[in-house]
């Protein structure tokens, strides 16, 4: 009797996890069929966007090239009617210095009236020099477009994502151990001129920021951080994500921040740290300090004059890392984060930079 129901008990279980596969093949097929809607779907959708983009492409250009056709017509031919009036001036000039040399006065004063009337040239008035711009408003315009465009990726692209499954809760990926596991989630990160405070510089391909004495040519945008000396990066940040900065001087603040951080001020809404919209992890020579709201946490570990960030948006975590030979936990923060994060840099001191590393 003992066995039966022990054999009753078995079978059910192999009845319920025989059903169990089958849902979850279910689910697959399910994850394909919409993972292969949705690529059809988006590729519909870019090549849309291709074609829109060459056709407009093909139509400024024909614009140019018609005004540039207009415009030289306009000019070749203000041109030879002043050629040929140079001509009939010089036949002019020519006949008066023959009839200067003429020593029958009545004969010079028979000829002279029909020379020297010469008509008033028509052609000089409408000549206007314009300045040498004729089409910098169109490349304007064209590099305004392109700016928009690129805002509007980098604002929607945080929305172009998966949403979290069952399964990812069931089976959370564990947090990245070694340096190699952290570079499968490395991203490229440039820092954003428009963000960029007017006393930074940045140089090789934007990568690098270096505090300076005098102002750079940066020109005046709603971005801009006015007072703090940092910068935002160009790219959201969702996901799991790892980047490193390198850098030299007195000090660096290696941050995250929200796109909505005050830009204007010197005040704590705008620096990283000291608000709620941003944290950071300050690194000198000789300590470590991470801020958040204006409340300072010591931090121990390692001096390194690399610093590697490690973000899980969804998970809530943000570490920070004191990377040399081998990788060193510095601070780690768990919580939830409402809105896609930008790396941030702030430089302390004249002659300090931060680099953000090429990891690929």
């Amino acid at each position: 009797m003992v066995m039966y129901c022990s054999r009753e008990g078995t079978t059910q279980r192999i009845q319920d996890r025989e059903e169990d596969v089958k849902l979850l093949q279910q689910e697959v097929e399910a994850i394909n069929g919409s993972a292969d809607k949705a690529v059809e779907h988006s590729e519909k959708i870019f090549t849309q966007l291709i074609r829109l983009m060459e056709k407009r492409r093909s139509d400024v250009k024909q614009q140019v090239r018609s005004q540039q056709e207009t415009e030289v017509s306009r000019v070749k031919e203000l041109q030879e009617k002043l050629e040929q009036e140079i001509t009939e001036l010089k036949r002019k000039d020519a006949e008066l210095k023959k009839l200067s040399h003429t020593e029958d006065h009545n004969q010079f004063l028979h000829n002279y009236p029909s020379l020297s009337a010469l008509s008033e040239s028509t052609h000089s008035s409408s000549i206007k020099i314009r300045p040498l711009k004729y089409f910098e408003d169109v490349t304007a315009a064209v590099s305004e477009v392109r700016d928009k465009l690129q805002d509007v990726l980098r604002e929607k692209q945080t929305n172009i994502s998966l949403t979290e499954t069952e399964v990812d809760v069931l089976l959370p990926q564990p947090e990245p151990k070694t340096r190699a596991d952290f570079l499968r989630y490395s991203c490229e990160i440039t820092p954003d001129t428009y963000t960029a405070h007017k006393k930074l510089l940045l140089s090789k391909g934007n990568r690098k920021v270096s505090l300076m004495i005098g102002q750079q040519s940066y020109s005046d945008h709603p971005d801009r951080f006015t007072d703090w000396s940092q910068v935002l990066s160009r790219e959201s940040l969702t996901g799991r994500c790892y980047w490193e900065v390198k850098w030299r001087g007195f000090g660096v603040n290696v941050a995250v921040a929200y796109k909505n951080i005050t830009r204007t001020g010197r005040t704590n809404e705008c620096a990283f740290g000291f608000n709620e919209k941003s944290w950071s992890m300050y690194c000198d020579k000789n300590s470590y300090n991470f801020w958040y709201n204006n409340i300072k946490t010591p931090v121990s570990g390692p001096r390194s004059s690399r610093v590697g960030v490690y973000l899980d948006h969804s998970a809530g975590i943000l570490s920070f890392y004191s990377v040399s030979d081998t990788m060193t936990l510095l601070h780690r923060v768990q919580t939830t984060f409402t809105e896609p994060l930008y790396a941030g840099l702030l430089l302390c001191c004249v002659g300090d930079f931060a680099e953000l590393c090429k990891l690929k």
